[in-house]
């Protein structure tokens, strides 16, 4: 969750970071109801302090004291029985008011309502220019026979697909080209649960904001994981890992399940926005460092940045606006690769840094070098996802015969296959 002695001393602080962010939180609500614990909890404390003392004393008293040390004792115990109920249900409800309390946004996020407040950072690479008519890569798959988009929906519904032939190949290249990427920079490859527990959705921030987004099992109790962090950043719950241990560097490779509740009738057409999609998702667990973080903010920020480069795809790095922050993220830079069809710039990367939200929610601590014990910092950034990301390889790729040259970094991940053609 968040810092509560921080709420305490300064609410207003969290009042104007939820007000940034666009999120309602009842921060008044979280502060008269800790007043009132801490009121209450006095109360029940000198109460069973009391009735200790009057209960080890009764054996010494003669009979007639005896009797008002037993009155005594069953008004003070009557006492507590009437507050230790009210001070669990207001613990319980302070507990859940918390988790509505958005973290707050970094002092360089820029304050605004949507992307269009967005601050581009930097461009790589210029949008191609056809001397063609080019197709977009729904007209390609058709063409070229990598994807079924019709039998996907009647057997699933709107907005899922078949990958098939070589557009199931290419799906597997770039995903495993990534994983090779990272492996090298020293990430440990996870292949990870993509059903858990309502515990691992809470911790790590996607609960209960967000929740209408995830496909549950009600029986079981467990949900669709909509990335793979939801996995990874819980993999050490309750746990205290040494300075030693850390930083951890993951790559969790899974597929993704999301409603997309807030998106309905938004790109409707091919893979922009799919409630079923493959993704690799880095992950860094690392100490509460202010140059820690930021040093692996960077990192993962370079490491999503050379996929796209070594496929030779144009794109942009935008720091993210307080409107486009979630729960917990703390500081965000989007990386939107360039879409011929759709003109512009896409989401296809997002790099948060999201502090101790996670760790906090999730109870993952670490014994510092002076050995106090702290919440860990916690941060993520996509490495590839498909088959959005295919989107723009199909369609910055084409050519005029309607074929699809492919880019040379996957060459070693696919069977002989350098590009494709119409059959």
């Amino acid at each position: 969750m968040i810092d509560l002695r921080l709420l305490r001393e300064n609410p207003e602080l969290f009042r104007d970071g939820a007000r940034k962010k666009r999120i309602p939180a009842d921060v008044d609500a979280v502060v008269e109801t800790d007043a009132r614990i801490r009121s209450l909890k006095v109360e029940v404390e000198n109460l069973r302090s009391e009735r200790n003392r009057v209960s080890k004393s009764v054996g010494k008293l003669q009979s007639g004291e005896r009797e008002a040390a037993l009155e005594q004792a069953r008004v003070l115990r009557e006492g507590l029985e009437a507050r230790e109920p009210e001070l669990k249900e207001l613990e319980e409800r302070l507990a859940q008011l918390l988790l509505t309390i958005p973290n707050l946004p970094a002092p360089e996020a820029p304050e605004g309502a949507g992307d269009e407040q967005n601050v581009e950072i930097r461009r790589w690479g210029a949008p191609r220019r056809f001397d063609f008519e080019p197709k977009d890569h729904v007209d390609l798959a058709l063409a070229l026979d990598l994807a079924d988009f019709q039998r996907g929906s009647k057997v699933s519904g709107s907005r899922f697909y078949y990958l098939k032939n070589e557009g199931a190949l290419l799906h597997s290249a770039v995903l495993r080209f990534t994983m090779d990427l990272l492996y090298r920079k020293g990430f440990a490859p996870m292949v990870v649960p993509e059903l858990v527990r309502e515990e691992a959705m809470t911790g790590s921030g996607f609960f209960p904001i967000g929740r209408e987004d995830a496909y549950a099992l009600e029986k079981d109790g467990l949900f669709l994981v909509g990335t793979s962090e939801v996995s990874l950043v819980s993999y050490h719950m309750d746990e205290i890992l040494t300075h030693e241990e850390l930083p951890r560097h993951y790559a969790g490779v899974s597929s993704c399940f999301r409603r997309e509740a807030g998106a309905a009738g938004k790109d409707t057409r091919g893979f922009y926005r799919v409630h079923q999609f493959d993704k690799i998702e880095q992950v860094v667990i690392c100490a509460s460092e202010p140059e820690t973080v930021r040093a692996e903010h960077e990192a993962l920020l370079a490491n999503a940045e050379e996929v796209l480069r070594a496929l030779n795809l144009p794109h942009r790095v935008a720091l993210a606006c307080t409107g486009e922050l979630g729960m917990g993220q703390v500081l965000k830079h989007e990386v939107e690769t360039w879409m011929p069809s759709r003109q512009a710039y896409s989401e296809t990367h997002s790099c948060s840094t999201l502090g101790e939200f996670q760790s906090r929610r999730l109870n993952i601590r670490y014994r510092d070098a002076e050995g106090k014990v702290r919440f860990c910092a916690t941060l993520n950034n996509t490495a590839i996802a498909s088959p959005r990301i295919l989107i723009a390889i199909l369609e910055t790729y084409q050519e005029a015969d309607g074929s699809v040259r492919l880019p040379e970094a996957l060459h070693p991940y696919l069977p002989g296959i350098t590009e494709l053609r119409p059959k």
